[in-house]
């Protein structure tokens, strides 16, 4: 498979900047099995749903995982994203700086924050804070909006990039699916009795990253933690025992309960992931997905097409763009149902 087989025209205005008024009011395009298209709105999603069916929501807290400040010792600017809190005082990080910063390099972060550089483990860098990581973060750090967003991060941000169901604090870009989900939509699911259980995968900065291979298969894929826990595997064993569907809400459900059932049987896992899910792949647990749209000649675009098929999938990305759809993070979804690949 070459890169470019994963390629769609997508006008710059269709990127959606800022979330919607209310989180449900996105539209939803459905992408059945046949290559059908019909255009919905995320409030339908109860209607569409039945009632043996098992919702899976990723339950990660976006954490305000970007710093700005200096150098201490030279004064040169320095923009820090975390990637991973490793304990209470250390995390890896990506650095935006002039010249990269050696072991033992100090830093004043926003002024107030002091920090440390420790190491270097690939082209990430270990830092040392003097305070509590998180309990920092939350007093002084923005939130990581994506880079395809134009501007600077808000207080609505800190809600808005940030799903209602968010538990466990580590991620530093949103499981965007899950953004569409309020209150009133909970409860119209929960009226129809449709189950929900949750995984957490820590979305990493890598789920930005572009393939830069032409082959697909020489890309490297990043790793991100993520973790199935076993009451997360008995709801999905009782919901195909009932005959229903696992409905993952996002790539990152997808993600976490495939590498969960990597030996072939879902089992409990906890650990780093590096799966990558391209065309051809079986699907081991999840029968549908609901999404939003992802960039060209993404590793997350190669997922989507692996469940619905490539040719569908890229003629429902068509019809997204003439309908003006809105794209990426803040923008609308799509409900695809799984086409299984050719033998």
């Amino acid at each position: 498979m070459q890169r470019s087989d994963f390629s769609y025209h997508l006008p710059e205005d269709l990127i959606a900047q800022e979330p919607l008024a209310r989180r449900s009011d996105a539209r939803l395009l459905h992408l059945d099995a046949s290559g059908a298209c019909v255009d919905r709105l995320v409030r339908d999603l109860p209607g569409l749903l039945d009632a043996r069916d098992l919702l899976v929501f990723n339950d990660t807290r976006v954490i305000p995982a970007r710093l700005h400040g200096e150098k201490v010792e030279t004064g040169g600017r320095i923009e820090v994203l975390v990637e991973r809190v490793l304990d209470e005082h250390r995390v890896l990080a990506h650095l935006r700086a002039s010249k990269a910063p050696s072991a033992g390099t100090r830093l004043r972060l926003e002024g107030v924050v002091a920090a440390e550089v420790t190491g270097r483990r690939d082209a990430l860098f270990e830092l040392r804070f003097a305070e509590p990581v998180l309990s920092i973060l939350e007093r002084h750090g923005h939130m990581p909006l994506p880079p395809y967003i134009q501007r600077q991060d808000t207080a609505t941000d800190r809600e808005r990039y940030q799903t209602v169901f968010a538990r466990e604090p580590g991620a530093v870009a949103a499981p965007t699916a899950g953004l569409h989900f309020d209150q009133p939509l909970l409860d119209a699911l929960a009226e129809r009795g449709i189950a929900h259980t949750t995984v957490t995968l820590h979305v990493g900065a890598g789920t930005f990253q572009p393939v830069r291979v032409e082959r697909v298969e020489e890309h490297v894929m990043h790793a991100e933690i993520a973790q199935v826990s076993e009451a997360a595997c008995e709801a999905v064993a009782a919901c195909h025992a009932r005959g229903g569907r696992v409905v993952a809400v996002g790539t990152t459900s997808v993600r976490s309960l495939e590498s969960a059932a990597a030996s072939g049987v879902l089992q409990p896992f906890s650990g780093e992931t590096r799966l990558f899910i391209t065309p051809g792949y079986r699907f081991r647990v999840v029968d549908r997905l609901l999404t939003n749209f992802h960039l060209p000649e993404s590793t997350l675009l190669m997922l989507v097409s692996a469940f619905s098929g490539r040719d569908p999938l890229l003629a429902a990305y068509r019809h997204a763009v003439e309908q003006r759809y809105r794209f990426f993070s803040y923008g609308d979804a799509m409900l695809l149902d799984r086409v299984e690949p050719a033998a």
